[in-house]
């Protein structure tokens, strides 16, 4: 669903982003101080929007006293707005309007959105389109259906590359040799669990490779199922996947496998089509 050349580009990117210490290496170009401040602002989430200095510092892998010194700066420059009262810390609109701007001049949101909502119609679920934040995928669009009752997620939510859906599905997608690199990480990340995640990715890649699609059926929650499709698109603008799911009491396995994961599959290539102007 991609050409080569995408796959190439985005196994360069793909190494970015996990982290200061793990970025820099020896790269005499790399800025450490610019890529710990960035590595703060990561630390806030949709679901925690207050946090400390040392809560921050747990989070972003940094020294305390760093972290002090970079909310500071932070601050003083408007990214960030510090609760008193509460030794903590908010993203401020300064640090919004960066996002904002990222998703307003990704192309593929407003090209898939139609697609997007006719499929979540017509499965009564959600339907989502993400790209990969780390060792997360990061929701940059997101539809349902007015019946819809899955979690409650939006816009900047995260959820893990390694037991959903949408993860499996950008992981199947990425050459063999990025794969083993960022599942390197994901290992150390799952601990005892990972030979049990791993089991799952192995099968989700044989799935994309007899099916188009992946699935998560109970993997990252037990009460959700979903399947998961990768789009790459060809002028190299990232990786990106899409994903429909909803409660297990509202998707049986065989509508997922017969049905829901081949339009999923289609509706990935429609939205290809769209962005090559075909």
């Amino acid at each position: 669903m991609a050409s080569v050349t995408a796959y190439e580009t985005w196994s360069t990117e793909a190494r970015r982003g996990l982290g200061a210490a793990a970025a820099s290496g020896h790269d005499r170009k790399f800025v450490v101080a610019l890529a710990r401040g960035l590595d703060v602002l990561r630390a806030f989430t949709a679901t925690e929007g207050l946090l400390g200095n040392q809560e921050i510092a747990t989070r972003a892998g940094l020294p305390k006293a760093t972290v002090s010194r970079l909310t500071y700066t932070l601050t003083k420059l408007g990214y960030l707005t510090h609760h008193e009262r509460l030794s903590k810390y908010q993203l401020a609109p300064a640090a919004l309007s960066i996002g904002y701007s990222a998703l307003a001049n990704m192309r593929i949101r407003e090209v898939a959105r139609p697609y997007m909502q006719e499929l979540a119609n017509y499965t009564g679920a959600s339907v989502a389109l993400g790209s990969r934040d780390r060792l997360n995928l990061i929701y940059i669009e997101h539809c349902r259906s007015a019946a819809s009752m899955m979690l409650r997620l939006d816009l900047g939510a995260r959820i893990p590359i390694a037991t959903t859906a949408m993860g499996r599905a950008l992981l199947a997608a990425t050459p063999e040799k990025e794969r083993i690199w960022l599942m390197d990480h994901m290992a150390r990340r799952e601990g005892e669990r990972w030979p049990k995640v791993r089991t799952g990715i192995e099968q989700a890649i044989k799935d994309f490779s007899t099916q188009g699609f992946t699935m998560s059926v109970g993997d990252w929650q037990p009460d959700v199922r979903a399947v998961g499709v990768p789009l790459v698109p060809a002028d190299g603008s990232g990786a990106f996947a899409f994903n429909c799911g909803a409660p297990a009491f509202q998707l049986t396995r065989d509508r997922l496998e017969n049905d829901i994961g081949p339009r999923l599959v289609n509706m990935a290539r429609n939205v290809e089509a769209a962005l090559s102007g075909r």
